[in-house]
């Protein structure tokens, strides 16, 4: 799903620095205090994060988690109000306080409601592209989701329908098996697929392909036997529709989170560990072998496209490099490079990626373009792994599928953890991953090398 990334940030930005002002302005005998400051702006983060404040799905409107909003109203005036209590002596009236907690309720209400305004009035006037969705399966329920689609605040634009029962409707678009070819050929974004329409064959044969082509597949369903380990139930007005790759990270909220905790970690490492090691790295290459200080990669990423991926030169320069994976006693492997693939070091430069926003410190390991091609085609469910950034290290790494891919479980079992995170994503899940990777490289990895 297409998302607009500025959003949120400046939804939140726009929150802090108002509530900033605010206090700074009406409450400067308190606010002025370092600790106050501090005070007030973790609160906000916590709470907001907490429950999940700017999550914002393409069809909320403000009426939509009203009871969020409240509980943010209610938790961040137990915070404000505490913190008087906590002072004591302040020259302060309650009635006072209790108009400034009212301003700041207003600033966010008002806020909400210009936000929805203006962003309802950029697509109804037709800025926004609109998600490209079709329908597979024609029942009682396609006429309620074509009011949602239709609808141009909701930033859909609605390609049409397939049924095995032909109509002279402009928005037929074939049969059932027709929408097989045409999702791939028109850019399809969202297939839509009405279960009581299909057979549970046809209904396998949609998931397959929006598994191994990078469309997202949802269920309106029926009962039909359909069980998916991420498999989340979406109301479109009326409509239960199942998303049956749900995951986190589909919340604009939760890649806010995980881009910040790229930036800061990747910006740690860059300045209190590269910044040493890279000169000293580059003085051993210079006695060890000819040739530059990093390697450079075309690699697929988020969506399939390709960046340009870095490590430190391992290997003497050869022509298989971008075509054949390091195998166990790889002559092209240098004795230093020996020495930076076991402790995972030349690995080390991708957080200059990570930095850049082609990766994140965890996801799934990016593969050559030739294995990207070459896996799409072999293994079931591959191309699921591109819905996220790739990683630096990931769950399948931790669990033992790294490096070469020797028999084809290896790599059913990389895909396997690799969309297992997806699903399962957490802060929590990525600092786990990173201390695990910390601690198998200073152990030494058997598959390290």
């Amino acid at each position: 799903m297409k998302k607009s990334y500025f959003v949120i940030p400046l939804s939140f930005v726009f929150h802090i620095v108002s509530l900033n002002l605010i206090l700074y302005l009406l409450v400067s005998e308190v606010y002025n205090h370092g600790y106050s400051i501090l005070y007030y702006n973790f609160s906000w983060l916590i709470i907001t994060y907490s429950i999940d404040f700017y999550i914002t799905a393409r069809r909320d409107g403000f009426g939509t988690n009203l009871k969020n909003f409240i509980n943010l109203f209610i938790l961040f005036g137990l915070v404000y109000f505490t913190s008087f209590t906590f002072l004591g002596e302040h020259p302060y009236p309650l009635p006072y306080l209790i108009l400034v907690y009212l301003l700041i309720c207003l600033m966010l209400t008002l806020y909400r409601i210009l936000f929805y305004w203006a962003r309802n009035l950029y697509r109804a006037n037709g800025y926004s592209k609109g998600v490209r969705v079709a329908v597979i399966g024609r029942d009682k329920n396609l006429k309620k989701l074509r009011h949602i689609f239709d609808t141009p605040e909701y930033g859909y634009r609605y390609m049409g329908y397939f049924d095995n029962t032909p109509s002279k409707s402009k928005t037929y678009l074939g049969t059932i098996e027709d929408s097989y070819n045409y999702i791939f050929e028109n850019n399809v974004e969202e297939a839509y697929c009405m279960a009581s329409r299909l057979s549970k064959s046809e209904i396998k044969a949609l998931i397959k392909i929006g598994d191994n082509s990078l469309k997202r597949v949802k269920i309106v369903p029926d009962n039909k036997e359909l069980f998916s380990r991420a498999m989340s139930i979406e109301l479109y007005g009326e409509v239960p529709v199942l998303n049956l790759r749900a995951s986190p990270l589909e919340l604009e909220y939760a890649n806010i989170v995980k881009r910040i905790f790229d930036i800061v970690f990747s910006s740690l490492v860059i300045i209190f560990l590269l910044s040493w090691l890279i000169p000293i790295i580059y003085i051993l290459m210079k006695f060890d072998s000819k040739g530059p200080l990093f390697f450079t990669q075309n690699r697929h990423g988020v969506n399939r496209k390709t960046f340009a991926c870095y490590k430190f030169r391992s290997m003497t320069n050869n022509k298989n490099s971008d075509t054949q994976m390091a195998t166990k006693n790889d002559m092209r492997v240098t004795k230093l490079g020996r020495i930076l693939r076991k402790t995972s070091i030349d690995e080390l430069p991708q957080f200059f990626n990570v930095l850049k926003g082609d990766m994140s410190v965890v996801g799934p390991r990016p593969h050559m373009q030739l294995h990207t091609e070459q896996f799409e085609k072999s293994v079931d469910k591959y191309l699921v792994r591109h819905f996220l950034k790739p990683g630096i290290t990931g769950l399948a790494q931790i669990k033992g599928y790294r490096g070469e891919i020797v028999e084809n479980s290896d790599i059913v079992n990389r895909v396997r953890y690799d969309i297992f995170y997806m699903e399962k994503w957490s802060i929590q899940l990525d600092l786990r991953i990173i201390y695990y990777t910390v601690v198998n490289a200073i152990r030494g990895e058997e598959r390290a090398y």
